[in-house]
């Protein structure tokens, strides 16, 4: 059995910013001394470095030379060479190769755990409720199949409310159906209608909407 809900889908989240627009601009004096740029550049690729966010956006950076902390949006660092020169300096860039790529959340982003597999994401900051992981996540548009009935279905939303949270417009949770039982009540709910309902002089607006545990839908191929 599906469960249709009679209130809108919430609106999708807002994307991430690009991982490319989280490094900082060079300084005016980095421009002015390219070779010093590039040299700096170098050293934060290569030399020992261990990067860990913190609760409060910034980073820590620990070396061989000492441990401080980034704030890379606002492009400063607590080592001399920032302090004393004003440089976009190597632990600087190094949290910026870092966030590049996805080592370490952003600084808009923060850790978080896929409510599906319990495999380590990034998630928007602030962002409350389950989440998932890309493995695991689907996109507005995408067609997924029912694992219980093996119909198609065109995805509207994925919410962030879990499974045992999500009331139907029959007043009771997508957790509490009994085809749901195998599937996790802590789990986001992902919003569909039928892939057979969507027909020409129909659009997905117009189709029932239904709430599923997000593991109860796979992606089409899968």
């Amino acid at each position: 059995m599906t469960h249709t809900r009679n209130t809108p889908a919430s609106a999708a989240p807002e994307p991430f910013p690009s991982r490319e627009s989280s490094t900082t601009p060079p300084s005016a004096s980095e421009e002015a001394s390219p070779g010093e740029s590039d040299d700096r550049s170098t050293r934060a690729a290569a030399e020992a470095m261990t990067v860990r966010p913190l609760r409060d956006r910034r980073y820590v950076v620990e070396t061989d030379g000492g441990t401080y902390v980034v704030a890379l949006d606002a492009g400063t660092c607590t080592c001399p060479d920032h302090a004393i020169r004003g440089s976009r300096c190597k632990h600087i860039r190094r949290v910026a190769m870092e966030v590049t790529a996805g080592a370490v959340p952003a600084p808009d982003e923060r850790v978080g755990a896929c409510a599906v597999c319990g495999a380590e994401t990034f998630v928007p900051f602030d962002a409350g409720g389950a989440r998932l992981c890309d493995r695991h996540a689907f996109e507005p548009g995408a067609v997924a199949r029912d694992r219980e009935t093996g119909e198609r279905l065109v995805v509207v939303d994925v919410t962030a409310e879990r499974a045992d949270a999500y009331r139907t417009g029959e007043g009771r949770t997508v957790a509490e159906y009994a085809t749901n039982a195998d599937y996790g009540a802590h789990e986001p709910v992902v919003e569909a209608v039928y892939a057979a309902s969507v027909r020409p002089g129909r659009s997905v607006e117009d189709c029932d909407r239904y709430g599923f545990p997000a593991s109860r839908l796979t992606r089409r191929g899968e």
